[in-house]
């Protein structure tokens, strides 16, 4: 199963006191095995913020391998369905999250993620997968 790898475990990756190995450990095991998809606003969360263009070019250059699930109405339309369910349930979420729960759900992917807010998500979506260490 591919697995889509959250914004928090990139950072935790690219970043050099993390202190997060475990982490950066599964997540180097997750690239070899060629299993590890973004989507776009994944890749613009990690470049965002990167003042200097020598950094923002070799976090780019590193980040190219990783192909970037396609989206389309489909899962914006499926993203603001888990929002709303979410919701009415208590539970909140940034959109960003509910895309990357549709694309996961559609594409067939796992989340790979620390953020606690996805294991309320699972709660109410149960179509969803947390990819855990």
């Amino acid at each position: 199963m591919r697995v889509l790898a959250d914004t928090c475990i990139w950072s935790a990756a690219l970043r050099k006191k993390s202190g997060r190995t475990e982490v950066i450990e599964r997540l180097k095991s997750l690239i070899e095995d060629d299993r590890i998809v973004l989507v776009g606003a994944i890749r613009q969360e990690i470049l965002s913020g990167i003042r200097e263009e020598a950094v923002f070019k070799r976090i780019e250059k590193r980040l190219d391998p990783f192909p970037d699930l396609a989206l389309t109405k489909f899962e914006y339309v499926m993203a603001a369905r888990f929002a709303n369910r979410c919701r009415s349930n208590g539970i909140q979420g940034s959109s960003v999250d509910f895309l990357l729960v549709a694309a996961a759900i559609n594409h067939g992917c796992s989340i790979f993620t620390t953020d606690l807010d996805f294991e309320q998500f699972e709660a109410a979506i149960p179509e969803l997968k947390l990819y855990s260490l």
